[in-house]
């Protein structure tokens, strides 16, 4: 072993703020929220068997995706949650998009089809509480199609810029 020597780096006084931060990024519940700039943000679901290979398929043939769009990567859309989509929302997103395998085709058999039924709940939620529901929507397509991928992208951000602010208290 060398003579180096390795130092600790030294502790930030109380109140220091962390240069790695976001600026105007604050904490909520222990997640960072940036404060809203006017600019629309969907949170995207993607499996990783159809999905996330559609999007790193398209990124690769360098198609242009809105900048709006957040890639979230799940196992499965059967993995996502109601509280997932809710979530995104109060968090700040305007819209929240799941995309998975085709129906019928779940690389997990039902994946897909327990999804759709999520959506529509959360569609049925925000709707009684006076939220657009189409603010949550769900795309199905295959690993080998990224321009259906683009589409479904391009659709959810053509939408949710369509629509008025998601208030919040």
């Amino acid at each position: 072993m060398s003579g180096a020597r390795v130092e600790a780096p030294a502790a930030k006084p109380a109140g220091a703020k962390n240069s790695a931060a976001k600026p105007g990024a604050a904490k909520r519940g222990g997640k960072a929220v940036t404060p809203n700039t006017g600019e629309r943000t969907i949170v995207a679901f993607c499996c990783s068997e159809c999905a996330y290979a559609a999007a790193d398929a398209a990124a690769n043939a360098r198609a242009s995706l809105p900048p709006t769009v957040r890639l979230v990567l799940m196992p499965c859309t059967g993995r996502v949650s109601p509280l997932h989509l809710l979530s995104a929302l109060a968090d700040g997103a305007d819209g929240a998009m799941v995309a998975g395998c085709l129906e019928g085709q779940c690389h997990y058999r039902e994946g897909n089809f327990q999804a759709i039924d999520r959506v529509a709940f959360v569609q049925r939620l925000l709707e009684s509480v006076g939220v657009e529901p189409e603010r949550v929507r769900m795309f199905t397509m295959s690993a080998g199609d990224p321009p259906r991928f683009v589409a479904a992208v391009r659709e959810m951000d053509r939408v949710i810029g369509s629509l008025p602010p998601l208030g919040r208290a």
